[in-house]
């Protein structure tokens, strides 16, 4: 750890600015600034602690609101006085309860973030449809799918994987690539629908995908 600090450089007065995004959709959620003990305390926990200039002590983030973020990459620039906090953010970063610090344009107009925020990229778009089958799975909503799905119990889920799976598998085999695509989105869907079921997250699944990644390039 000390290796890794000393590559930081802070300022005269002991601070390194650190820009904290969301790991998932890459969003903005604050500017705020580390201290040597602070950037420890992030690496030790593997959750972020900053310097308060105006309070002048350490604070960790969620402490009290219980919105913390779990740190996934830190990276620095290529001056290594910056640095950017890759986080999986557990409830809004911002203290007025908006999901980011920046939520107002130049001219002081709020921003609608619900709107410009929606992510095209695979990941943000899974999480949302996790998301989505958990509030299913929760409110059991008469006449959706969904609620059917996890009403039958996870024998009916298993058949509705293994259909969709093998309907994926004959469209390739026809070479129906528009099929393909169709098929791999119902079979994505029921996956996460299983997944939901059974309480296990995408977040443990991706751990699992990184740790696969690592042994292949040790």
């Amino acid at each position: 750890m000390s290796t890794q600090l000393e590559q930081i450089k802070f300022d005269k007065q002991g601070l390194i600015s650190a820009i904290v995004q969301d790991v998932r959709t890459r969003e903005v959620l604050t500017l705020a600034y580390m201290n040597a003990e602070s950037l420890q305390k992030t690496l030790k926990t593997r959750e972020t602690w900053f310097w308060s200039r105006s309070r002048s002590e350490l604070w960790h983030k969620g402490a009290t609101s219980g919105n913390t973020q779990r740190v996934i990459e830190i990276r620095r620039d290529c001056d290594s006085d910056a640095l950017v906090i890759l986080v999986e953010p557990a409830g809004p970063a911002c203290h007025t309860g908006a999901r980011s610090c920046f939520y107002r344009d130049i001219g002081g107009k709020e921003i609608d973030l619900s709107r410009i925020n929606q992510s095209s990229d695979l990941g943000a778009v899974l999480d949302e449809l996790y998301e989505l089958i958990e509030s299913r799975q929760r409110d059991m909503p008469a006449g959706a799918y969904t609620t059917y799905l996890f009403e039958k119990g996870l024998d009916k889920i298993l058949k509705k994987v293994g259909e969709e799976a093998s309907e994926t598998i004959i469209a390739a085999k026809n070479q129906d690539n528009e099929a393909v695509v169709k098929e791999s989105s119902d079979l994505l869907y029921h996956l996460v629908v299983l997944l939901v079921e059974r309480g296990i997250t995408l977040t443990q699944v991706r751990d699992e995908l990184i740790g696969r990644r690592n042994k292949r390039n040790e």
